[in-house]
């Protein structure tokens, strides 16, 4: 079997209608009504039962349609990892995050479908915590997922990897803990982390300077990574907003968390340095965006 008849075949298993499979080959719907003759002929039993209603495929063409269906698509994916490799998706491809809570949950999936895809570009992905931007500029990272906004010249925002919603970590049998919620004006009664060197958007939108009722927020202590704040918490020194999705990833027997209301969720995007931009990098962008869409999809009632 030739590989444009194979083609023919499987896309007419799947319309089962002479006249689309047609359209959607760019052929004449008799060429195909040909193929699919010459095939019957040469396998020696029908692929499909025919009438002026309907077409459907044979027990036996089941069978044809289930053993080329792998075939077919391991053929297209040694195309496109040669492809791939031609424009340059290979080598390695630096991602930091300066917190796993920021990847959002499809972020392991699409790294493990790309290594899949794109075999010879290694991923390798460090948590480099608070996310300098001017690493990607540097060339000490492909690609980073931060927080939006980001207003730096230079660089390209690609898709959104998650919007989570906010919440305030305390100690266990804080005040807070007991009433089961914070606003933002609750903050003016206990201290919050230092920059620590945090992006001044991104500090701004989780720690502003005061409340909307203009109170101060006092600042405690600095951090130099994301689970050092745990033991600050756990400790009664600060209380923390942040976004839902860091319990996944760091956790402390005391330290609980509560809504944070008032407040709009959170997004995260993809950042990389515009004039280093790469094949590597755009595919992984791509298939990120790819990833994102089957995943919601994939949750979207009806």
């Amino acid at each position: 079997m030739e590989l444009r008849e194979a083609e023919i075949f499987l896309v007419l298993a799947e319309e089962l209608h002479f006249g689309r499979t047609a359209e959607r080959l760019y052929l004449t719907q008799p060429r195909v009504s040909q193929t699919i003759r010459i095939l019957e002929e040469r396998i020696g039993g029908q692929l499909f039962e025919r009438t002026t209603r309907r077409v459907r495929l044979t027990p036996l063409g089941e069978r044809l349609r289930d053993e080329l269906i792998p075939a077919q698509q391991q053929f297209q994916r040694a195309m496109r990892i040669a492809t791939d490799l031609a424009k340059g998706v290979s080598g390695a491809l630096r991602i930091c995050l300066p917190t796993y809570s920021m990847a959002g949950q499809s972020f392991t999936m699409i790294v493990r479908t790309f290594q899949d895809r794109y075999p010879d570009c290694k991923v390798m992905v460090t948590e480099d915590f608070p996310g300098d931007l001017s690493l990607l500029r540097k060339g000490t990272y492909d690609l980073m997922c931060h927080r939006v906004p980001v207003d730096e010249p230079g660089l390209t925002l690609g898709p959104v990897l998650s919007e989570e919603d906010r919440i305030l970590l305390v100690h266990t049998g804080h005040p807070l803990a007991q009433r089961g919620h914070a606003t933002i004006e609750d903050l003016a009664d206990y201290a919050v982390i230092s920059q620590s060197g945090i992006p001044q958007p991104t500090y701004d939108q989780f720690y502003p300077a005061t409340t909307p009722t203009g109170r101060p927020i006092p600042r405690g202590p600095e951090i130099t990574m994301s689970s050092d704040v745990l033991q600050l918490v756990a400790r009664g020194e600060v209380v923390h907003p942040t976004v839902a999705p860091f319990m996944d990833y760091y956790r402390h027997p005391e330290v609980t968390h509560i809504p944070l209301h008032g407040q709009p969720p959170v997004r995260s995007v993809l950042v990389w340095a515009t004039t280093r931009e790469t094949a590597a990098i755009r595919a992984f962008a791509a298939l990120a965006t790819e990833v994102l869409k089957q995943s919601t999809d994939d949750t979207t009632p009806g």
